[in-house]
């Protein structure tokens, strides 16, 4: 496959020597919007594979000549990451393990619940989606390396280019891992100064009685055990812009030391006679609630109104559900890169488990869970297995059954553990309604349902 098409506007290939099933496998995804391509043998899908491009495979596992797990065997051997749906016989659990151990995207049981088919097809697809993704050379929707395509964080782009043109100081609002400091490198990279040096500093990383050396720096013999002269931050961002990272940690003290450095553009170190010129762009940012603090007594208001006139607020990850498919591929690229693997896919339940996980540590926790995985693959597989156990338990339903675990598997002790029908019709739903952008009328078309049917559904939720 190239990545010149979509996956929707190629065929699905189905190999299938029941006629009949063929048939009904056929009309039902055409009827869902799919094109399709129908073979009786996995001869026959070869030759077909051989001269056409198709969107994924479904393949029942008996078939005259080679088998359908043959036909996967060899497409995997051909180095092929076309996407691969088993259909075997209900009660042949073991085979569907194989099938998936191999490199099978996910399996179906006859008889075959035509509903499911169409959700398979649908998660197989934007597995895939996300697997080439991973070996496009440069993702879209970046900037300066932080990782954005939804609505709200192009708008924080848009407003961190044109602030960063300026040399007010800036205060970034925004839980613990969201990326303060991304985005504050960022902007002095995207800003005039950006070939001078950018300084951070986390203020609640700093003993308050060091504080203002470390700011401003200090001479010899200004305090015991000052044996030499040093600079502070200050004076080594000096051209630069520095970044104060936690800033509702220092000491008020320090706050009025810092707003005068503001206003005057001038910095005394600790212990010196005269005040030297600094030119130095303040990016300043908090997890805090600078307002509750001001009232507590922890902040000064001057400081703050000084900072917050410009002020960029990043949303948590749980407001950029849209973004957190892309931020997973692209951190499955930086850590596989670094640790010099070769991540092929990830399997759909690893995949749906990360993106219903609610992040309350946000980016920062969504990329450690992923470096752990990334590290514990051995297959090029990232699995549902090598995810935290705290994002796997969050798969669980509310009744507590647990969802699906043995190795790379979709079963667990022999038992399947799927979800209701009913579950599995609202998310695709949810699914389909997503990648038509909340179009309605285009949803109900591709569901095959009246409007007025798919309106009933979402009241229903």
């Amino acid at each position: 496959m190239t990545g010149s098409h979509s996956h929707t506007d190629l065929p699905i290939l189905i190999v299938e020597d029941d006629a009949a099933i063929l048939e009904l496998l056929e009309e039902e995804l055409q009827e869902t919007g799919y094109q399709t391509l129908g073979v009786g043998s996995a001869e026959e899908a070869v030759v077909t594979l051989s001269h056409s491009e198709v969107a994924l495979v479904i393949s029942d596992v008996r078939l005259p000549g080679m088998n359908g797990m043959q036909l996967l065997e060899q497409l995997r051997h051909e180095g092929s990451r076309l996407g691969f749906i088993i259909i075997t016989a209900f009660g042949t659990i073991d085979q569907a393990v194989e099938a998936l151990k191999i490199g099978a995207d996910d399996f179906l049981t006859k008889p075959l619940d035509l509903e499911s088919v169409g959700e398979a097809v649908f998660r197989v697809l934007e597995n895939r989606r996300l697997a080439e993704r991973l070996h496009q050379d440069e993702p879209t929707g970046h900037f300066h390396g932080i990782v954005g395509e939804s609505e709200t964080m192009q708008a924080l782009f848009h407003d961190a280019a044109r602030l960063a043109k300026s040399d007010a100081p800036i205060l970034i609002l925004g839980e613990s891992g969201t990326g303060k400091e991304l985005l504050a490198r960022a902007i002095h990279a995207e800003s005039p100064r950006s070939d001078k040096p950018f300084v951070a500093i986390n203020c609640a990383s700093i003993p308050s009685e060091l504080m203002e050396s470390e700011f401003f720096g200090h001479v010899k013999g200004a305090f015991t055990g000052a044996s030499d002269s040093r600079q502070g931050l200050f004076q080594a961002a000096n051209g630069g812009s520095l970044f104060l990272d936690e800033i509702g940690e220092m000491s008020p003290g320090l706050q009025a030391k810092l707003l005068r450095a503001l206003q005057e553009k001038t910095i005394k170190a600790v212990g010196a006679e005269r005040e030297e010129a600094v030119d130095v762009r303040i990016i300043a940012a908090t997890h805090r609630d600078l307002e509750q603090e001001i009232e507590e007594g922890n902040f000064r208001s001057d400081l703050f109104y000084r900072l917050e006139t410009f002020s960029l607020r990043i949303p948590p990850l749980r407001e950029r559900q849209g973004d957190i498919e892309r931020l997973i591929s692209a951190m499955i690229e930086k850590h596989a890169g670094a640790q010099d693997k070769s991540i092929e896919r990830i399997e759909p339940l690893a995949l749906q488990t990360l993106l219903d996980y609610p992040y309350p540590g946000n980016v920062r926790e969504l990329e450690n869970a992923v470096m752990r995985a990334v590290t514990l693959t051995e297959d090029g597989v990232l699995s549902h297995t090598d995810l935290p156990e705290r994002i796997r338990q969050h798969g669980l339903d509310q009744r507590g059954t647990r969802q699906v675990e043995t190795g790379k598997s979709l079963v667990t002790s022999g038992q399947q553990n799927w979800p209701s029908l009913e579950e599995v019709e609202k998310r695709y739903i949810q699914k389909v309604l997503e990648a038509t952008g909340g179009n309605k009328r285009r949803t109900a078309d591709i569901l095959g349902i009246a409007r007025r049917t798919l309106y009933r559904r979402l009241e229903e939720e």
